[in-house]
């Protein structure tokens, strides 16, 4: 008789050495030697969170327009730069933070943090460049505007966090054609600074030399940002379920969410396992109900999401609109089992094992693990959190995850939204639930 093996008791992790220092400028500096790749990753983390309605707008258009010069190269000058290392540089930003990473080969770390000490000190986003990318950026906000799924997260969004800063996903397409570049050379002179800032690199390096070769590149980049008077998260009202009519749509696009509880939480493992249970991976409950089961979708999806003010449990799916209704049900009933039935003790040893493997396999490689500590970073957590977690999963039992179960995924406490053909769906979505329209 064959058979699948049970899975064997998780490999305790190689045992790596963090060395920080805070620069004379405020900067975190978290270095970890990680050997085995001839390369270093580099994520430069810079809190970047504005009440101001513009912002999104902005720090959307800054990011994209950061590498398009310095005072001594060009656009393409500085990517030539780059490539001569053999590395890469990129920008990204979102409601908390811009974040810069990049990689080099190990032996040309400091030459790298060079050229990023002339992007943090000298960009210079010149007119014409800075235009071209805001016309990119119009272009892509369109083409997403135009996704329904897209539709429903900000619809969402606005429906937990009403006016916060959190629900402004994508920036306003007007107010991006309405930026000028000597607003966002403001944005990068006022924002830009090294204080709160953290800098992780992991590689297979000196760390002690390393920490001096930071010191000697950015030692020009200096000042203080601003601290943003971001008000705290409001707690969203779950309400009736909003339907956003997209007419002629062939499917709807359901997405559901509710207030969770951060990594530092001693509630989290047990959430992380409740969450994996119901919707957060491939042999979860949901999954099994509406894909596997009913054939309803390609395939749902939970998680918990995490950011500086407050993390949330999100729940997304794509269905035909002939069964929105009929999906929607189903995921209520699962909802509602998980929430106030007592999961087992199968369900929780195999997502333990899942949770405990993913972490293990996101955190393997140097990129991996430099973008988990600088995600870390942000809410005062580091490479102890790393290696102490996977106990801390190991601890938690079924009377545990059910608690958390029945706590967090109630469905009387999720708000909801459906973007869909209105005329089709309303009506038997409301034989369901309370709906009300979009006005």
């Amino acid at each position: 008789m064959s058979g699948v093996p049970e899975l064997t008791a998780p490999r305790r992790a190689k045992k790596l050495s963090v060395t920080e220092r805070v620069t004379e400028h405020g900067l975190k500096v978290i270095v970890v030697r990680k050997p085995g790749v001839p390369l270093v990753e580099m994520r430069l983390r810079l809190p970047f969170a504005s009440a101001r309605a513009t912002h999104p707008a902005r720090s959307a258009l800054l990011s994209d327009a950061m590498l398009t010069g310095v005072a001594r190269l060009d656009r393409a000058g500085l990517a030539a730069a780059v490539q001569a290392l053999g590395g890469e540089i990129s920008v990204g930003v979102d409601a908390d933070r811009l974040m810069i990473g990049g990689n080099v080969l190990a032996t040309n770390l400091r030459p790298l943090l060079e050229l990023l000490a002339a992007v943090l000190n000298d960009a210079t986003y010149p007119d014409d460049e800075v235009g071209t990318e805001r016309e990119r950026l119009v272009e892509k906000l369109a083409i997403a505007r135009s996704r329904a799924g897209v539709i429903a997260g900000e619809a969402l969004a606005h429906r937990m966090w009403g006016e916060h800063p959190y629900a402004r996903g994508l920036p306003d397409v007007d107010t991006v054609s309405a930026t000028t570049p000597a607003q966002v050379r403001k944005l990068h002179a006022d924002m830009v600074r090294p204080r709160r800032a953290v800098l992780v690199l992991v590689g297979d390096v000196s760390p002690s030399r390393v920490l001096d070769q930071v010191d000697a590149a950015l030692a020009g980049w200096t000042g203080v940002a601003p601290v943003g008077r971001i008000p705290p998260l409001p707690e969203s009202e779950p309400g009736p379920l909003l339907v956003v009519d997209r007419p002629g749509s062939v499917q709807s696009s359901l997405r559901m969410g509710a207030a969770a509880v951060p990594r530092s939480d001693e509630r989290y493992p047990a959430l992380q396992l409740a969450n994996l249970i119901f919707g957060g991976y491939f042999s979860s409950r949901w999954t099994e109900n509406i894909r596997e089961d009913k054939g309803y979708t390609y395939g749902p999806h939970s998680r918990i999401d995490h950011n500086v003010l407050g993390s949330s449990l999100m729940f997304d799916v794509e269905v035909a609109t002939e069964v929105t209704a009929a999906a929607l049900l189903e995921t209520l009933y699962e909802l509602g089992r998980i929430a106030s039935l007592p999961v087992t003790a199968a369900e929780v040893d195999s997502v333990r094992q899942y949770a405990i493997g993913s972490l293990a396999l996101s955190t393997a490689t140097q990129a991996g693990l430099a973008a988990t500590l600088s995600a870390l970073a942000a809410f005062g957590l580091g490479l102890d959190w790393i290696t102490e977690y996977p106990g801390r999963l190991a601890k938690v039992g079924v009377d545990e995850v059910s608690t958390a179960a029945a706590e967090f995924f109630a469905p009387a406490r999720l708000t909801s939204v459906v973007v869909g053909d209105a005329h089709t769906i309303t009506a038997p979505l409301a034989a369901l639930v309370a709906v009300t329209a979009d006005p």
